[in-house]
């Protein structure tokens, strides 16, 4: 089964590129299959990360950045194939 995990965060005005940047270094504790990364307006980073898993299984994730670069928490979703 394939499972994609789903990051999205808003930086705060301005920072969008910095956020994007920071995104792109995070390293995670396994290789999933596949992982993009994408941006759109209001300073918004989105990343996707494909994992040959089961849809409950622990997997490694995205942090949070630091308050002074984002204006809320991160949304996380996670999808299995269909």
């Amino acid at each position: 089964m394939t499972v994609a995990l789903m990051w999205e965060a808003r930086a705060v005005d301005g920072r969008g590129e910095e956020l994007l940047a920071w995104a792109k270094s995070q390293v995670l504790d396994g290789e999933p299959e596949r992982r993009e990364t994408f941006r759109a307006p209001q300073d918004r980073v989105l990343v996707i990360t494909w994992w040959d898993a089961e849809y409950d299984a622990k997997l490694p994730e995205l942090p949070e950045p630091g308050d002074d670069l984002v204006t809320r928490t991160v949304h996380r979703w996670r999808f299995e194939t269909a």
